[in-house]
């Protein structure tokens, strides 16, 4: 298997992420572009985990599983987060949200 072509498709994907995260209004989009690029960073993990031979033995597989630990709880605080702004002032939409000075 060559060792490029998983780098490429992880370089694609989160390109695509940081496209999402710059160009969309909407909260939820936002949080799964988010989600994508950390999925591409999993990626390179797995692929530098496979193709090298390392010292400490399956340590991309040990740092995915904590980025997906990770991407667990952010995708938790971000939803309740999204969930109470819609409740509080009936949008997601990230441009549109004044940020008022607590008193």
């Amino acid at each position: 298997m060559h060792a490029v072509i998983p780098y490429v498709v992880a370089a694609l994907l989160f390109g695509l992420g940081v496209y999402g995260v710059l160009r969309r209004r909407n909260a939820v989009l936002v949080l799964m572009a988010v989600e994508l690029m950390l999925n591409a960073v999993n990626l390179v993990f797995v692929t530098a985990d496979v193709t090298t031979t390392s010292v400490a033995p399956h340590a991309g597989a040990v740092f995915t599983l904590f980025v997906i630990v990770l991407a667990a709880a952010e995708v938790g605080v971000g939803l309740a987060i999204v969930l109470q702004l819609y409740r509080l002032k009936r949008l997601v939409a990230i441009d549109e949200v004044a940020l008022e000075e607590a008193r």
